[in-house]
């Protein structure tokens, strides 16, 4: 089933290559190319590969690190809740966060204290070294945990739903707000691409249904430097 549904995905992505066209960059630092194309091409794009846990420690990604700004006196955790607040927080010395309001999408939820919101890695860190992260430096794991560049790689959600979703991929969980599926599967395929880590059976199985679900959802993806 799903190899010939690869094969279609193959001959689509064949026909819409010439096609695709970088988009603007929304990252502070521009990288070469941005890549836009229907997510069930996207999904062929990610190379097929049984997951490996061995050897995984969350420590093995540092975060959260001194951000964009070293000098803000804000880690990268304090500059994702800044950077996607609907009200603005008041920042005191330490960068403490005070008030505020954010919308945490998984669930549909509005909350007022940055103490209640996570930030998620799309692709947790477990299912990254999973995915391949286990063969980078510690330089480039870094790099994946901290990644400020754009915005699906990090999202701030509300604790409870980030802590139900886990180290868990889009075969073993989604998000309790079942209209954002679209939104969140391509996402979560923009950041494999963007990283260049692989999925494993079920996980393409389960995205290459929700492709054929979200018939007119792109994904867009920057590969990482």
């Amino acid at each position: 089933m799903i190899k010939n549904l690869r094969r279609a995905a193959l001959a689509t992505a064949l026909l819409l290559a010439p096609l695709v066209t970088p988009a603007p960059a929304h990252a502070q630092h521009r990288p070469a190319e941005t890549y836009t194309l229907p997510m069930a091409a996207s999904v062929h794009l990610l190379p097929l590969a049984a997951e490996v846990r061995e050897g995984y420690q969350r420590t093995s990604f540092k975060h959260w690190n001194t951000g964009q700004n070293p000098t803000d006196g804000c880690n990268t955790r304090a500059e994702v809740l800044l950077a996607e607040a609907v009200e603005q927080p008041q920042v005191l010395p330490g960068c403490k966060l005070s008030g505020g309001r954010w919308w945490s999408y998984y669930d549909a939820r509005w909350l007022t204290s940055a103490s209640a919101l996570d930030v998620d890695h799309m692709v947790p860190l477990a299912e990254a070294w999973d995915s391949g992260a286990s063969q980078w430096t510690a330089e480039r794991r870094e790099a994946y945990a901290n990644d400020l560049a754009v915005h699906p790689s990090l999202v701030g959600v509300s604790a409870s739903s980030n802590r139900s979703k886990a180290d868990q991929d889009p075969a073993e969980w989604l998000p309790p707000a079942v209209e954002v599926t679209c939104r969140y599967t391509a996402e979560w395929i923009a950041t494999k691409l963007r990283w260049g880590l692989t999925a494993d059976a079920a996980e393409l199985e389960a995205l290459t249904q929700h492709a054929e679900a979200c018939p007119g959802t792109t994904v867009t993806y920057e590969p990482a430097p």
